[in-house]
C-alpha cells in the first residue's frame, strides 16, 4: 500500500441546514443527504507522486442518510494532472491505501453504490477558510457558493466552528452559509444551507492534528 499526504483547505456544502446533524451523530434533517465538495490540494504526495497544487472535487447523493448506502457519486480531478497524478488522486478519492474509515474520503467511498466515470476537467476553486468565503465552478457539472452566515435582524456575519477531536473530516471547520446547483448525471440543488470551509491535513491514517 502506497502512503499519502494533503495539506489544502475545503469547501463543502451541503443539504443540511446550518450545523449539519451529521457532525453530531445525527441523521439528516431532510432525511437524505446531498453534497457538493472541493478542495485545493496545496502540498501533498501519493507515494513518490507530487500532488501540489492540484485541486479535486465531487458530487455525492445518498436516498437516505450517508450510513445507509446506496449512494451516487461522480470524482472530478484538476485538467492539469499528469497520469500518475490522475491515478494516485482517484486511489485517495476512492478511499484506496487507505486505513479502514479514516478519512470522508474512505468513509463515503464504502457507502457508494454507484459512482460515475471520473471528470477530467478544469476546476475553479477558491476557499478562504477564515472569512467563510468560496467558490466551486466546474462548467457543465459545478456552480457552487459559499459566504459568512448572517444575522436575520441586523445581516451582520456570525461566525460559528465546530471542532471533533475524533473526526474523520477536519479537526476544526468554520461554518458559513452556501448554495449549490449541479448538472449532469448526479444533480443536486439547495440554496443557504450548511457550508463547511476548513484547512485540512491529513494523510493514510486520518486526520494530522497539530
Amino acid at each position: 500500500m502506497a502512503t499519502w499526504e494533503i495539506k489544502g483547505r475545503g469547501l463543502v456544502n451541503c443539504s443540511c441546514e446550518y450545523g449539519c446533524n451529521c457532525q453530531f451523530d445525527a441523521l439528516p434533517d431532510k432525511g437524505h443527504c446531498h453534497a457538493v465538495a472541493g478542495i485545493q490540494i496545496d502540498t501533498g504526495h501519493h507515494g513518490d507522486t507530487r500532488l501540489d497544487g492540484l485541486r479535486i472535487a465531487a458530487i455525492f447523493k445518498w436516498p437516505g442518510p450517508i450510513h445507509e448506502g446506496n449512494g451516487e457519486a461522480i470524482a472530478f480531478v484538476d485538467r492539469r494532472a499528469d497520469a500518475a497524478q490522475r491515478e494516485a488522486l482517484l486511489k485517495i478519492m476512492t478511499g484506496q491505501d487507505t486505513d479502514p474509515f479514516a478519512t470522508m474520503f474512505a468513509v463515503f467511498a464504502s457507502t457508494v453504490t454507484v459512482m460515475n466515470e471520473p471528470v477530467f476537467t478544469d476546476i475553479d476553486l477558491t476557499v478562504d477558510v477564515d472569512a467563510r468565503r468560496g467558490r466551486i465552478f466546474v462548467h457543465g457539472y459545478i456552480d457552487t457558493v459559499g459566504e459568512p452566515i448572517r444575522n436575520k435582524v441586523t445581516g451582520k456575519e456570525t461566525r460559528a466552528r465546530i471542532e471533533l477531536p475524533e473526526g474523520f473530516e477536519y479537526a476544526v471547520a468554520e461554518i458559513g452559509s452556501a448554495s449549490s446547483r449541479t448538472q449532469g448525471p448526479v444533480q443536486v440543488a439547495f440554496q443557504n444551507t450548511y457550508g463547511q470551509f476548513a484547512e485540512l491535513h491529513m494523510d493514510s491514517h486520518g486526520i494530522i492534528r497539530a
